[in-house]
């Protein structure tokens, strides 16, 4: 790769960490507001539970929305181009998380305020739906081969980066804010930033050029059937194997940083710091660790490192509550930690694995519809599943249970694919049993 092309592709992968950094910060800001707050404020009950389950339960209303933004913004980024609409997408998210700050509480205006926050939450969805499959396939479209799963993997970054800065934002107001304060207004501080990150975002996308295996593929293209069609036509196989490939990643993501600020404030009774200091780090670590296993992927190849996360993650989900059980603050960190670490090896290579599955002129939609599907099979329902589960049996082995089933279908998937590592992306058709050919 000459000079020149390094420093573009830097670029391009610098906007796209950007942005995707701060779409993720949106999302997972609601995340955490959650499991720490909203149950109180927009869903009060007597049994704070049952209020976090119905938190939790908007949070999942989110997911709905993610293969509808997948389908919509597939569709036209793979008819009009991926630039345009991640410049949509991040207008969008950013809007409906600024609006969120402003929200009237349940006990302002009763009912109506979990409706107007679940209306909001769906566009965060949406919004976040068509921002995946864009922001990854606008880097490995720009780079070369060889190092597609390097450079495919700093969009993934986006997501521990975004949990990272949305609980830095909440651990510094709980640290510097009463209870009361952070319940009665300190909550909104974080929602209403993200109207500054979005423009920041918005600068540096702008910037960006359009990707150059699409412009070339859009003269080519001579097809007359809608993208979404020509993906369950010809790669059914590909979908399936991304939404399989995803079950473990997604499920075991959320019950590590979601769940557990559940679990160390209610189950172990600690303070909600102890969940968000845990977070905070293995969120830092996890940032670092994705490229490296991306590039470890251009070596040996996508498979074995997303297997060995697999694999690791199902082991791991015993030992995590045990150490959690300690209730000694480094013991939690460190739980978050290497828990990160291993979802970092599905993460990693996954950017790169799933864009090198589809042809260029369905990518976008292919990439999106199949990653998407699975966020409402898996990460829709972890935290809430996490949540009933312990709630049901008053233990966490049910949970670790449930992220081993969910790691064996992803090993599945896996077995099943093809090696895609060193494939160009300059290939138009796919055949039925998901071979690719110029």
């Amino acid at each position: 790769m000459t000079t020149q092309n390094r420093g573009s592709i830097a670029k391009v992968v610098s906007a796209s960490l950007i942005g995707t950094t701060i779409e993720w910060y949106d999302f997972f800001l609601y995340t955490s507001a959650a499991a720490l707050v909203f149950g109180k404020l927009f869903f009060p009950t007597n049994d704070p539970l049952t209020g976090t389950l119905l938190a939790f339960l908007t949070y999942a209303v989110g997911f709905l929305a993610r293969p509808i933004g997948g389908l919509v913004f597939g569709h036209f980024g793979d008819r009009v181009g991926r630039k345009k609409l991640l410049v949509l997408s991040l207008l969008l998210m950013g809007g409906s998380t600024c609006a969120m700050g402003i929200l009237p509480t349940y006990a302002s205006v009763g009912v109506l305020a979990p409706i107007l926050l679940t209306l909001l939450r769906l566009v965060q969805g949406f919004a976040l739906g068509g921002e995946w499959g864009g922001a990854v396939l606008i880097v490995s479209e720009h780079g070369d081969d060889k190092r597609r799963g390097f450079w495919a993997s700093w969009p993934q970054c986006g997501a521990p980066g975004g949990n990272l800065l949305a609980t830095a934002v909440l651990a510094i107001l709980a640290a510097t804010q009463s209870d009361e304060a952070f319940l009665s207004w300190g909550w909104r501080i974080p929602f209403l930033l993200s109207g500054v990150l979005v423009v920041i975002g918005l600068w540096i996308r702008l910037a960006v050029s359009e990707s150059p295996v699409f412009l070339a593929a859009q003269k080519n293209d001579t097809t007359t059937h809608a993208p979404v069609v020509e993906v369950f036509r010809k790669s059914w196989r590909a979908v399936l194997i991304t939404i399989g490939s995803r079950m473990a990643e997604n499920v075991s993501y959320y019950v590590i940083t979601a769940f557990i600020l559940v679990y160390v404030t209610t189950g172990l009774s600690l303070p909600k710091s102890a969940g968000l200091n845990a977070v905070l780090i293995g969120s830092a670590v996890h940032f670092v660790t994705i490229p490296l296993w991306g590039k470890l992927s251009d070596r040996i190849g996508r498979r074995p490192v997303y297997l060995f996360g697999a694999i690791g993650m199902a082991l791991w989900s015993f030992v995590f509550f045990a150490m959690l059980d300690t209730k000694n603050s480094g013991v939690i960190i460190l739980a978050a930690t290497i828990g990160l670490v291993l979802h970092g090896a599905m993460y990693g290579p996954q950017a790169a694995f799933f864009s090198e599955q589809f042809p260029t002129r369905v990518r976008y939609t292919g990439l999106s519809v199949g990653g998407q599907l699975s966020s409402i099979a898996a990460g829709a329902v972890a935290p809430l599943i996490a949540v009933a589960l312990f709630k049901e049996f008053g233990s966490t082995v049910p949970v670790s249970l449930y992220v081993v089933a969910m790691c064996a279908l992803t090993v599945i998937a896996l077995l099943a694919a093809r090696e895609t590592k060193g494939e160009s992306l300059h290939s138009e058709v796919l055949t039925e049993r998901g071979h690719v050919s110029a």
